[in-house]
């Protein structure tokens, strides 16, 4: 026995026996562990998933909880297709999803009973999780290029549009309407931000949460885009060419006389006149008795019988007399000629001319014959004659001569004006600049050669106005009528279609111009404005402008827009009116959110550095529609010609806007940015809608007949420009 209690051999199965009770206990929880752990892990994915399908099926608008298509029946759906009731050996499953100002939430609580534990009184656990889905938006910039073209005013469900712009006045229920509802409802959908706009589902909160930076700009666009005002002074040229006018001008002079001089020494009387005749006199009557003149006595009456022997003269008129006295009056009078005559330049001096008069009085003396008289039918008379004798002497009066350049018509012309007074500096800018365009009145002067006071009409300067519209840098002409093969690549002596390039002092032409309106007339000859003209016109007249001008809503620069205010104030005072020029809109809309262009220091990344999503969100209701006399970036197409080596027609100019439209497209894509294009309304041609597919980054092309698709369209992609993320 004691040989045996020794033997160690015998002690394995004993405390093989022992070990077995808590080894039983390590493998029991190693397995009901394992149980646990994948229980919670499928728990959890089937909660996430819940979470996300329903955080996904609310979109951009609002939570709904009936049925099993709304928001928490797809959240439901999606938990049981990934943790179904009674897996792993589970009980008493208990799950459901809520939502609060756009995050949802989900809870899940299950049962799991042990196994092997149960030998040490553990019966079973219980599992809990939450889980949270909520749109995460990335650092995101948004350009909005909008079509804010004269058609916009027509009402949205198609109905007929008067002159296809409604007389440039909205519709009650115009489609501007419902693009600013849609803008307003894409702010909410993005920032959470509740607006004046009823877009259902709004968010409550009033100021943007959320981590991310959000930007947004406007690119509205007609025939122009009001960019200008935006941009640094040295962007724009100092110097700029219009079709324009200038004033024809000719010299005169007009004259001021001095202080009059002495007056020279009298000259010598005039002549005496030769009197000899009877004509000569007035007032033949018979004197009462006879007369002595030179020694000889003349009676009163002459015997004769007949007139033939009544001394000459006897005529009733004419003949000669038979002699006159002649009586100087003591009286001399002394007058002014006036008015001197007019200087004519370059005269020094004006002579003024005074005169001396002496009245004479002379009487002479005829015998007449009347047959009537009843006796001494030869009879003396006397007739008088009053003359006047006369002298003069003359002064001089200093001339004063004054040049004057007088305005006497225009020349209609291209004609380069230096614009450089816009410029106040930084990118503030004055708003017009005085250019030598109109007329005024100048002193009222007495001309060379006149006597007479004339009122010049001089050259003047005109504030002309500077809107914020501008005019494009260099471009290629097309010439054979056909651009659709000369903008893939875009040419580099296209530099209206570069989007990245900073202008330049070094490089020709990459500086943009001012758009003048007032300074710009589209020349014609005759009184016909359809008489176009590239030649000078040189006229008395004022020639109609002959062009048609618009100038969109100023636009915006990407900013931060996290209370609503100032956005829904913008978005309301866009104004539609003129013909439609997408490639207008969009080379600036490109230009505003490019990170490597103008404004590269602002878009290039955050304030903090961080990487940012760019999206342009392009909306048009139409086709190309241009007119050739429309002042445009481009000048006047059919007078300026920088896109044609030929006069242009509409329909020559909407080909190349559409090719340059194209090749916009492709190159904005080509810069990583999405670009979504949504067509509103019906009047688009199957050409058109073609190219605004083609447009849109593939998938981002939309749709909208009526208002409240376009509304759902821009909540849309809203949406998908969030990122749906789980936060817990």
């Amino acid at each position: 026995m004691t040989r045996l209690g020794r033997d160690q051999r015998g002690n394995i199965l004993a405390i093989s026996a022992a070990a077995l009770i808590p080894l039983a206990g390590l493998i029991g929880g190693g397995v009901d562990m394992s149980r646990l752990y994948l229980t919670k892990t499928r728990l959890q994915q089937a909660c996430d998933a819940g979470a996300l399908a329903g955080r996904r099926a609310m979109g951009s608008g609002s939570w709904t909880d009936s049925g099993a298509t709304s928001s928490r029946g797809r959240a439901l759906e999606l938990f049981n297709a990934n943790f179904t009731d009674g897996a792993y050996g589970t009980d008493l499953l208990s799950h459901d999803f809520v939502e609060d100002d756009g995050e949802v939430t989900g809870s899940a609580v299950v049962t799991v009973p042990m196994t092997m534990m149960r030998i040490f009184g553990m019966t079973e656990r219980t599992m809990t999780v939450t889980c949270t889905a909520k749109m995460e938006i990335p650092n995101t910039d948004v350009m909005f290029v909008l079509d804010v073209t004269g058609s916009m005013n027509c009402p949205s469900d198609g109905s007929y549009c008067p002159g296809g712009n409604n007389g440039n006045t909205p519709a009650s229920n115009a489609r501007i309407y419902g693009l600013k509802s849609a803008v307003k409802c894409f702010y909410e959908a993005l920032l959470r931000v509740n607006t004046d706009e009823v877009c259902g589902g709004d968010p409550t909160a009033t100021t943007y949460s959320g981590t991310a930076q959000i930007r947004m700009g406007f690119m509205p666009y007609s025939v122009n885009v009001n960019v200008g005002k935006l941009l640094n002074n040295a962007w724009i040229a100092d110097n700029w060419s219009y079709q324009s006018r200038e004033p024809n001008l000719e010299t005169v002079y007009s004259w001021e006389a001095g202080a009059e001089g002495p007056k020279s020494p009298w000259g010598n009387w005039t002549a005496e006149p030769t009197l000899s005749e009877a004509y000569s006199y007035t007032g033949w009557s018979t004197v009462n008795g006879g007369v002595t003149i030179n020694g000889t006595n003349y009676p009163r009456y002459r015997s004769a019988t007949n007139s033939s022997n009544c001394t000459s003269p006897n005529f009733s008129t004419g003949g000669s007399v038979i002699g006159y006295s002649d009586s100087p009056s003591a009286t001399t009078s002394e007058y002014q000629v006036s008015p001197p005559p007019p200087p004519v330049h370059p005269a020094e001096v004006q002579p003024i001319t005074y005169m001396q008069e002496r009245e004479h009085e002379a009487t002479a003396y005829r015998y007449r014959w009347n047959s009537d008289w009843n006796n001494n039918k030869c009879r003396l008379q006397s007739g008088t004659n009053i003359h006047a004798l006369s002298r003069q002497a003359t002064a001089t009066r200093q001339v004063t001569w004054t040049e004057h350049a007088r305005w006497i018509g225009w020349t209609y012309k291209q004609k380069t004006f230096d614009v450089s007074t816009l410029k106040a500096g930084g990118t503030n800018w004055n708003g017009s600049v005085s250019l030598p365009l109109t007329t005024m009145n100048g002193p009222t002067v007495k001309l060379s050669g006149s006597n007479w006071d004339t009122t010049l009409v001089l050259p003047a300067n005109m504030d002309v106005s500077w809107d914020g519209c501008i005019e494009e840098r260099a471009t290629i002409q097309n010439s054979d009528g056909n651009p659709s093969d000369e903008w893939s690549p875009i040419p580099s002596g296209a530099l209206d279609m570069n989007i990245d390039l900073v202008p330049d002092a070094g490089t020709s032409g990459s500086h943009w111009g001012p758009m003048l309106e007032n300074a710009v007339w589209g020349r014609y000859t005759g009184s016909n404005t359809s008489n176009r003209t590239t030649n000078d016109v040189v006229t008395t007249s004022w020639l109609n402008r002959n062009n048609s001008y618009y100038c969109s809503t100023e636009a915006k620069k990407l900013q931060t827009w996290y209370t609503p205010g100032g956005f829904e104030t913008y978005v309301d005072s866009l104004t539609p009116i003129g013909n439609t020029y997408h490639d207008i809109g969009m080379i600036w809309g490109a230009r505003f959110i490019s990170p490597t262009g103008i404004f590269a220091s602002e878009n290039a990344q955050t304030s903090t550095g961080g990487a940012i999503q760019r999206h342009i969100i392009f909306m048009t209701d139409g086709d190309t529609m241009t007119d050739r006399t429309n002042y445009t970036s481009q000048g006047l197409p059919w007078w300026d010609r920088r896109q044609t080596t030929y006069a242009p027609s509409n329909g020559n100019l909407d080909d190349i806007l559409n090719a340059r439209l194209v090749a916009l497209c492709t190159a904005i894509k080509n810069r990583n940015i999405t670009l979504w294009v949504v067509s509103y309304g019906t009047g688009t041609s199957s050409a058109t809608q073609t190219r605004l597919q083609n447009c849109a980054t593939p998938g981002k092309f939309f749709q909208a007949n009526d208002t409240p698709t376009l509304i759902s369209n821009f909540k849309q992609i809203a949406s998908e420009i969030a990122d749906l993320r789980l936060t817990s």
